[in-house]
């Protein structure tokens, strides 16, 4: 995938595809094809200062970590941003979430991993 600004982490999305966060402050979605299919920023009107580790929850939502921001946002298919965590991080970078709701951030100041509980509704 060429002409991408700075590519940091990356994630697989359900179906097909992947997510990329960029070094410049973005955050891209690619299809399967490998064609962009949009950019988080364009999308949701949402500004990133440095975005970091991208994951991609049982929903097909997005979750970003930005380093500069300490916070972790979720970009669902549908509607507007959601900030997950938004103190107890000092730089947040990759990150995961499980099938049962639980976010796991890396945060490398701190030396360890936080496990978070953000979604309650049974799958």
């Amino acid at each position: 995938v060429p002409n991408l600004q700075g590519p940091r982490y990356v994630s697989p999305v359900p179906g097909g595809g992947f997510v990329v966060s960029e070094e410049c402050g973005d955050v891209k979605v690619f299809m399967s094809s490998r064609k962009l299919l949009c950019s988080l920023s364009s999308k949701y009107g949402h500004r990133f200062g440095n975005p970091a580790g991208v994951c991609v929850d049982a929903d097909g939502s997005i979750l970003v970590a930005d380093e500069q921001r300490r916070t972790v946002h979720l970009f669902p298919e549908h509607g507007a941003p959601i900030c997950l965590v938004s103190t107890g991080l000092r730089r947040p970078a990759g990150m995961a979430c499980s099938s049962s709701g639980h976010l796991f951030v890396a945060d490398i100041v701190e030396n360890c991993v936080k496990v978070f509980k953000y979604c309650v509704r049974p799958r």
